[in-house]
């Protein structure tokens, strides 16, 4: 099994011939924190205030052809994101960042849904932030 990352034991990131769950789409932000002080006449002079939190988002499919039951996977990220879950989220064998991660909001789109409503394939939008 090539496991590719996780976040803490809410989600692993894996591909074997029986299983199948990566992402897409992965963007990292890391910031700085400044504030603009107005000088009357002149112009405004900037100090730096630290770092900001960084954040991660990415894109998840999901899907039953893939070995996964997409409704499970859902249930347990809404239920990580709704208790305020913070653990680390690695990438390769890395930490993504210096600190733990929550998940700030899950976006997800029903791709396919089949006879009697069983959902077959899903995308989901992941927002993590850092915790401090």
């Amino acid at each position: 099994m090539a496991r590719v990352g996780n976040w803490g034991k809410s989600i692993q990131f894996s591909v074997n011939s029986q299983k199948q769950i990566t992402f897409r789409g992965f963007k990292r932000t890391v910031a700085g924190r400044w504030a603009k002080h107005s000088i009357l006449n002149q112009k405004p002079r900037m100090e730096f205030q630290g770092p900001e939190s960084s954040g991660v988002v990415m894109e998840v499919v999901v899907s039953a052809m893939h070995g996964v039951q997409p409704r499970t996977i859902i249930q347990t990220l809404e239920r990580a994101c709704e208790k305020g879950t913070v653990d680390y989220l690695y990438v390769g064998g890395k930490k993504v960042g210096a600190h733990k991660m929550y998940l700030e909001s899950i976006s997800e789109t029903w791709d396919e849904i089949w006879n009697q409503g069983e959902l077959v394939r899903a995308t989901l939008s992941l927002t993590f932030s850092e915790y401090t």
